[in-house]
C-alpha cells in the first residue's frame, strides 16, 4: 500500500523525443498522472475528490461503490477510504472466488467490505431494488457510480487542463466510461481539442455518454472532442503480438512500461495518427493515468 501520503497536484508535464513524430513536426507531451498519488492515481483521484468531499459535506461516513473483480476504481476508493477516514464498501460483479485476487485483497487490507451480484443482477445495479436492498444491508452510504463517472468527477477531471503550462493544440486520453475525456474537454482552451481513446469494441455509444455528463456537469456539450474508435485491439483487456511489440519498442526507447488495458492503446493510437490527424508543428498532450510497473498492476475498471 502506497502510504497515508496525500495526493499531489498538479502532476508532472515530461516531453518525449520520439523522430516518428520529431520527423512530422509533431511535439508530445505525457502529462503524468500515474505519479498523482500510488494507489489513486490519475483519473481516479481527480474523479473522486469532488466525491469526498460532497459526500463529507452530506454527512456521510461509508461510501459504496461497484466494479468487477480487477476493478481498479474499487482498489482506488478503497485506498481513499482508508485515507480519509470512510468506510467503503465494494459491490463485485460475479461469485466470490478464493483466495482474493492482488486488486480485492489490497481493498479488504485496506478496510473494504465486500459484497458480491451475480451478473444479471449487476445490469440492474442502480436501480432502486438493488440499493435498497443494499442499504438494509450496510446502512447509509454515499453511492459512486461505476468508475467515479458522475457530475462531480467529471468536474474534477475538467481542472486538468489549466494545470498544463506549455502551449498545446490537442490532448488525448483513453477511454472506458467516458468521464475522463468530458471532463477534459469541457476544460480546455479556444482553439484546443480533445481525443478520447476508447478501449472497448464497439464503443461508438460512448459518443452519448460523453454528451450526457458534459450536460450533466456543465449543461452542454462542449464541441470540441473527437474520438478514435479502431485501436481496441479486439476489445477491453484484450491485446495483440502488435500492441504487445508496440509496448515493448516504447520501453526501449523512453523507458516507461505503458499499461496494455488503456496507455498503450492510446499511445499506439497517437502514433499511428499522427501522419493524418496533427498537421505539422502541432503540440500533442497524452494523458497517462497509470504505468503497468507501478501499482496498478491487474485489469483496470473502466475508466
Amino acid at each position: 500500500m502506497g502510504g497515508l501520503r496525500l495526493p499531489v497536484l498538479p502532476s508532472p508535464l515530461e516531453e518525449i523525443a520520439d523522430a516518428r513524430l520529431g520527423g512530422r513536426g509533431v511535439r508530445l507531451l505525457l502529462k503524468r498522472d500515474d505519479l498523482i498519488h500510488p494507489d489513486i492515481p490519475g483519473n481516479k483521484w481527480r474523479k473522486l475528490r469532488g466525491n469526498l468531499d460532497e459526500a463529507r459535506r452530506l454527512g456521510h461516513d461509508t461510501l459504496l461503490t461497484f466494479g468487477g473483480a480487477y476493478s481498479n476504481h474499487v482498489r482506488a476508493v478503497a485506498a481513499a477510504g482508508r485515507l480519509f477516514g470512510f468506510r467503503t464498501v465494494g459491490v463485485i460483479r460475479g461469485e466470490e472466488h478464493l483466495p482474493l485476487n492482488p486488486t480485492l485483497r489490497f481493498a479488504v487490507d485496506a478496510g473494504m467490505r465486500l459484497t458480491y451480484l451475480d451478473r444479471t443482477s449487476y445490469r440492474t445495479k442502480s436501480s432502486p431494488g438493488v440499493v435498497d436492498r443494499l442499504r438494509a444491508e450496510f446502512g447509509a452510504f454515499c453511492l459512486l457510480p461505476e468508475g467515479g463517472s458522475n457530475a462531480l468527477g467529471v468536474r474534477g477531471c475538467a481542472e486538468l487542463p489549466a494545470e498544463i503550462d506549455r502551449p498545446f493544440d490537442v490532448i488525448c486520453c483513453s477511454c472506458g466510461t467516458g468521464g475522463t475525456l468530458a471532463g477534459i474537454a469541457a476544460g480546455l482552451a479556444p482553439g484546443q481539442r480533445a481525443l478520447g481513446v476508447p478501449v472497448l469494441r464497439g464503443a461508438r455509444f460512448l459518443a452519448d455518454e460523453v454528451d450526457a455528463l458534459q450536460r450533466a456537469a456543465f449543461g452542454v456539450n462542449s464541441g470540441n472532442w473527437t474520438m478514435a474508435y479502431d485501436f481496441h485491439f479486439g476489445g477491453y483487456a484484450k491485446s495483440t503480438p502488435e500492441l504487445a511489440r508496440f509496448i515493448a519498442d516504447f520501453h526501449d526507447r523512453h523507458g516507461l512500461a505503458l499499461e496494455p488495458v488503456y496507455e498503450a492503446k492510446l499511445l499506439y493510437a497517437l502514433f499511428a495518427l499522427a501522419a493524418d490527424a496533427f498537421p505539422p508543428g502541432t503540440t500533442v498532450v497524452a494523458v497517462l493515468n497509470a504505468l503497468a510497473d507501478r501499482a496498478f498492476r491487474a485489469t483496470p475498471s473502466p475508466t
